[in-house]
């Protein structure tokens, strides 16, 4: 572990993360199996982002934050076949593509991989979809999926447009076309984040790829807009940092050091309808906690 750098920029430390986001008359996540609605718990209708939406929205950031750089490249990214990305790792480690590539090779290949694409050294990824494979590389960063606060409840808006998709039907007269879009008024939603220095370690993690981490989560949404998605917002940002590679409490115990919870009865409207509670004042050894937002 390195003194002369923050804490929560350390990659030598396990870091536990805590992220509020909310929502105002959008869609942060439509489920595609479900004519797009908002995800839902259908138990206790909080409504839910995967760890899968979380992480696109940083790989979008990550060329925005260093456009320039080759070791901020991105591997899952649209209109770009994986196997050809993993094929590329073959070539700049220099080892044939193959089925069957040794652990030397395969070691090699995670290198170049981990050198090159940001996502690959913090979310890890599959490299054995096609003729050139290398395995896998286990990245030290995971998301939970989030969770809002409170109960969210999906609108259906029903939609015009003036013109039509195809000119057979302006011939025939039709001059509208109708469709929907799915809102939720408004929810906070509540996200947990791990990061395992071990891990980080092997793909070689950077304390300036924790500064870029940090830099997207906090952007992410003002470089995501759409009118599907309403207006969404970071709205608390807690790192806690231990002082070695395993850690000194368990994550659970800290996250409930953060408590968010509804001010009166009314329908929450705004993060200022919630009571944000952080207890930090007897903190365990060798933890340190971060707040960024």
């Amino acid at each position: 572990m390195t003194d002369q750098i923050p804490a929560h920029l350390d990659p030598a430390r396990r870091h536990d993360i805590v992220m509020l986001f909310d929502v105002h008359d959008g869609n942060p996540n439509g489920d595609p199996d479900a004519g797009n609605q908002p995800r839902l718990d259908t138990e206790t209708y909080q409504g839910l982002v995967t760890d899968v939406a979380l992480k696109r929205k940083i790989r979008d950031t990550i060329p925005l934050l260093h456009p320039d750089d080759p070791r901020y490249k991105i591997f899952v990214e649209a209109d770009v076949a994986l196997n050809s990305q993993i094929e590329r790792g073959f070539a700049g480690a220099g080892v044939k593509p193959s089925k069957k590539a040794t652990p030397q090779e395969r070691d090699a290949v995670h290198k170049w991989m981990c050198d090159n694409f940001y996502d690959i050294r913090l979310f890890g990824g599959v490299l054995s979809t096609g003729d050139a494979q290398a395995g896998h590389v286990r990245g030290p960063l995971q998301f939970s999926f989030a969770r809002s606060i409170s109960p969210v409840f999906p609108v259906d808006h029903a939609i015009t447009r003036i013109t039509q998709t195809r000119q057979a039907d302006i011939d025939k007269g039709e001059r509208t076309e109708m469709g929907s879009k799915w809102t939720v008024h408004y929810g906070l939603y509540r996200v947990h984040a791990y990061y395992s220095a071990a891990r980080g370690l092997q793909t070689g993690t950077t304390s300036q790829d924790l500064d870029t981490l940090w830099q997207a989560l906090t952007n992410m949404f003002d470089h995501d807009r759409s009118a599907a998605r309403g207006e969404m917002a970071i709205q608390g940002l807690y790192i806690f940092s231990h002082d070695n590679a395993f850690g000194r409490a368990r994550a659970a115990t800290l996250f409930d050091r953060i408590q968010i919870t509804p001010l009166n009865q009314n329908v929450p409207r705004s993060i200022t309808d919630y009571k944000t509670e952080i207890s930090d004042t007897d903190l365990p050894a060798g933890i340190t906690l971060t707040s960024l937002i």
